[in-house]
């Protein structure tokens, strides 16, 4: 586990993510309203515009909440003493790793075999 200082920095960190995320999907999920039919207002090829557009923030939206869900993951990791413990290998997570990804849970060999084991 990262030292104690450390252990703050990214605690204030992923509390802000945290923040950027709530909003960011508060602001989506306006956009990922039900595109509404009326052919006087929007035409063809606008609706269907606004239908991909629609199915983007959906996905956006997906995203966001699985983010939200790792975030949390990592909060408890943090309150538990896990947080910068590889899952797979349990060696310490480089800061530098946690510094670029404030939610990874594994030390870059582990992910490096694992992104490989899943490209094969």
């Amino acid at each position: 586990m990262p030292e104690a200082i450390k252990l703050v920095h990214f605690l204030k960190r992923l509390k802000a993510l945290k923040l950027e995320v709530l909003e960011a999907a508060e602001l989506a999920s306006i956009a990922a309203q039900p595109v509404e039919l009326d052919q006087n207002r929007v035409g063809r090829l606008s609706r269907i515009d606004a239908m991909q557009g629609q199915a983007m923030a959906i996905a956006n939206a997906e995203r966001q909440a699985n983010l939200l869900a790792d975030i949390d993951r990592a909060l408890y990791d943090i309150d538990s003493g896990e947080y910068g413990r590889c899952i797979e290998c349990d060696q310490v997570i480089a800061s530098a790793r946690l510094e670029a990804d404030l939610v990874a849970q594994t030390c870059i060999v582990c992910a490096t075999r694992l992104e490989r084991l899943g490209a094969g």
